[in-house]
Formats: structure tokens, sequence, C-alpha cells
């Protein structure tokens, strides 16, 4: 079996899997060589989405490149990923998911019922949004050259009225929850990939969160200051992004973090760390300290399905850290992730 981890000593001079791996390569890659050649204030305020005001209306605007393999797996394949990704860029932002668009790279040679799969897929993920795909692309690469199929989706949505989410409204004393157990995706990915059956269901979280948002907003309005979809890199990667933007220490509890088990049992056997492992259902939530139990019933109320728990807070201001406090005592960093723990996984 091959695993794939680019080590942080590589040639910086050319792109690695590490660069697109949610981590601190890829966070390097945007900072150092991306930012600087577009200079604007939507784009400086990195989130998953841009906020453009047209009066007194605001839209979120987003896009996101899918090139996972297997492109089929337990849960979904590459179009409802797509279409879910992007609707979930969009939810984090606030907003209610409205248009989409949809450009294929596809190499010669891939079968046409493949493409029909993946293209019933997309329309039912849209469909059950509430969300119309109303343009797109088509590009066909030479045999050999590709790698089956590519999706690329761009989504329009409308910010609702009380949504002010934003990273640096984080601020010492906020709780942090999440939505359910992390890893599923990503470890299904994984096992998937490389034909390992573990003891249990390994199925991906990939899901549309956008009802959850809304709920969230239209219950606590204000008091939710910051949501992100936990993808490449997992908690671990959207902890550090969260903590480096509103210049804060954030502190978790190993313990109250969930993990389903196979998730865990896979990831030991595979050597990683579930923290760093993407999701594509699952939400971080950064809310005003005292809503806690009435988000938990909230969330467990929108999908059954759910297991949230408050993993953490917010403990001072003037730092970039993330605590990790240990089963067993002690506490140590959660640092971003360096290299690609598995690359091709979104």
């Amino acid at each position: 079996m091959k695993l794939n981890c680019p080590l942080p000593f590589e040639d910086h001079e050319k792109v690695s899997l590490a660069h697109g791996g949610g981590g601190r390569r890829m966070a390097q890659l945007i900072q150092e060589v991306i930012l600087p050649h577009f200079h604007n204030d939507k784009v400086e305020n990195i989130h998953d989405g841009a906020i453009l005001e047209f009066g007194l209306e605001r839209l979120a605007f987003t896009t996101d490149s899918f090139v996972v393999t297997p492109p089929v797996f337990p849960g979904g394949n590459i179009g409802d990923l797509a279409v879910n990704g992007t609707i979930n860029d969009l939810a984090v932002c606030g907003a209610q998911p409205l248009y989409l668009s949809c450009a294929l790279i596809l190499e010669e040679g891939y079968p046409m019922e493949s493409l029909r799969r993946v293209l019933v897929s997309m329309g039912a993920a849209a469909e059950a949004a509430g969300a119309a795909l109303v343009t797109g692309d088509t590009k066909v690469v030479d045999h050999g050259k590709g790698d089956g199929i590519f999706v690329t989706t761009t989504g329009v949505g409308r910010v609702l009225p009380d949504a002010k989410i934003d990273p640096r409204r984080v601020k010492p004393g906020d709780v942090v929850i999440i939505n359910g157990p992390v890893g599923d995706h990503g470890m299904t990915i994984m096992c998937q990939r490389e034909g390992l059956s573990m003891q249990g269901d390994l199925v991906s979280d990939t899901r549309a969160l956008h009802k959850e948002v809304e709920g969230l907003i239209e219950r606590f309005g204000k008091a939710i200051h910051c949501l992100r979809d936990m993808t490449r890199g997992g908690l671990a990667s959207v902890m550090n992004e969260i903590a480096q933007a509103a210049g804060a220490t954030i502190t978790l509890g190993e313990q109250a973090i969930p993990v389903n088990p196979p998730v865990r049992s896979a990831c030991e056997l595979l050597g990683l760390d579930p923290l760093y492992v993407a999701n594509e259902g699952k939400l971080a939530i950064f809310a005003e300290a005292g809503k806690e139990e009435e988000i938990l019933k909230l969330l467990s109320e929108t999908d059954a399905a759910n297991e949230p728990a408050v993993i953490g807070t917010v403990t001072e201001s003037g730092g970039t850290s993330v605590i990790l406090e240990g089963v067993l005592g002690g506490s140590r960093i959660l640092d971003m992730l360096s290299g690609e723990q598995l690359p091709r996984i979104c």
C-alpha cells in the first residue's frame, strides 16, 4: 500500500501534493504566491466565499474543484460531493444557495454510463438544496492526460439578513461546537482506494449543511460568530485557520471530540490522526457563550443522525495557537498539517 506524505523539506519552488492538502503548505501557497497578485478587500478576508454587496442585498460567491479518487465511493460520488461542497461553502458564509454552475474536465475514454451517474447525483443534490444549476462548461483531454473526471462548481447565494459570519468576530469566551463525528469522508475514501475492509461501516458524510446553518442564524442571529466546514486538513487545520484570523487561542478537549469507531480503527491502522482527516458534512461553529445547549438541541432536531458536541472554547486573545487537552491529562499544541496525509480526497 502506497501512502503519499510529502515532507516539509521538499523543494518549495515546485508544487507538491501538500500544496492542496488544506494545511500549512496550502496556506503558504495562498498567502505568498497567489494573493499578492490579487489586491482587493474581498479576497483578503480569507473565508470559504466572498460576500458581495449590491445596495441592501448581500450575495455570497464561491467556487471549488473536485478531483477525488475513486470518483465513486460509499455514501456518494464526485457529483453530489461537488454540489454539496459548494452549497456548504455558501452556507458557512451565512447564505441560502440559489444558483450553481458546473465545469467538467473529462478524459477521453471515460464511460458515458459513469458520466450519467455523476450528473444524476449532481441534479438530485442541487434539487434537494433548492439550488438551480444554470450554466457550465465541458472540456475533454487526451487519454492519459487526465484522470477520468474532474468537476468544478461555482455557487451564488443570498446572505441571510441576520448573518454576520466572520472569523475576526471570534473572541475569548466563545464556545466551539461541531455537528458530529470527524474523519468519516477521508477514511472512507482511503479505505476504498486501498481496498481495506474495516469492522463496521465506513461511509462518507457528504451532505448539504444549509438547513442547519439557516436554523442557527434564524434562531441565534449574530450570536453565531463564525462557521466553517471542515474539509481538507480536517478539524485541526480549520481551528488553526480561525485562531490565526481571530488572533486568539483555542483550547479543545480531546475526549470531547467524537470519532466513529471504524474511523478511529482505520486511523490507528494507517498511523493517521482523525483530527486532520477531511470531512464533507461537518460544521465547526463559534458562538457566544451560554448558547451551547440550545445550539446542540437545534442541531439534533435538524438531523436526527447528528451527534453534536461542545469541543472547546476560545480562551485568550493575542495568540494564534490551538491547544489540545489530552484524555490522560496534559496538553499539546495542535499544529497545522505540514504535509499531505491523504491526497485526492475531495
